[in-house]
């Protein structure tokens, strides 16, 4: 049995593994999904001041709460920032960091700098308009490769806005050269992500590829759960 905790993107909240927590779960693992600071059920402490130090605290607390060790860390999109966050700052406890479609950032990177031009371009007019200047509104789910009714009609009413300071804090350090890292390329979009996976089969990092959208813990959940399971082993 090994112990997972699983770090949303942004607009998400924990609820978005619900379909890898039961896999994971039938395996006979121990899995959390917590929702970060400001979004999704805890969007009572959104404020302006929500970053991305708030979100690692979030994660580190929970981790310390229950006195979890070797913690197989998985973080999607955003995700990834905070756990090159948490994995820096809680290394002991950390037995692999693995990162879904994510940032693999460096020390002093910041996830806004991360994404291409274009789509930089795009949070910053929407964070500019209807964010009011401090808030990173939902993306179009079909432009993140979701095409099922049914996953679309579960997931849009759940998203909420997202705090721009998460996209703007720098990590605080690179992702600790010892800890075992893994990346997982979701291939079956416009592949936003793919210099992170790049980076991460140059860092030496085990990679997987899913044939699937961004969403991969909604599209492919089942062939998610089993690469996580396998990553454990």
């Amino acid at each position: 049995m090994s112990t997972y905790v699983l770090v949303h993107g942004a607009w998400h909240g924990g609820w978005c593994w619900q379909r890898v927590v039961s896999g994971l779960q039938r395996h006979g693992h121990r899995v959390f999904a917590p929702t970060l600071s400001g979004v999704s059920d805890r969007r009572h402490l959104l404020s302006p001041d929500v970053g991305l130090d708030t979100h690692a605290q979030d994660v580190r607390g929970l981790i310390e709460a229950w006195d979890l060790t070797d913690v197989v860390l998985v973080g999607h999109s955003y995700g990834g920032q905070v756990v090159t966050e948490v994995a820096a700052r809680s290394r002991s406890r950390i037995g692999r960091a693995v990162y879904l479609d994510a940032f693999v950032a460096d020390t002093g990177e910041r996830a806004i700098d991360l994404l291409p031009d274009e789509v930089a371009a795009h949070y910053r007019e929407s964070v500019a308009g209807p964010g009011f200047g401090w808030l990173i509104p939902p993306r179009s789910l079909q432009v993140l490769g979701v095409t099922e009714q049914s996953d679309l009609d579960w997931l849009t009413p759940r998203l909420s806005p997202h705090p721009w300071k998460t996209y703007v804090d720098p990590v605080s350090a690179a992702l600790p050269g010892d800890l075992p890292a893994s990346y997982v390329d979701c291939t079956d979009w416009m592949a936003v992500f793919a210099p992170y996976a790049q980076r991460a089969k140059e860092r030496g990092y085990d990679v997987h590829e899913l044939l699937t959208g961004h969403e991969a813990m909604v599209t492919a959940p089942a062939e998610l759960a089993d690469v996580l399971h396998g990553l454990a082993a």
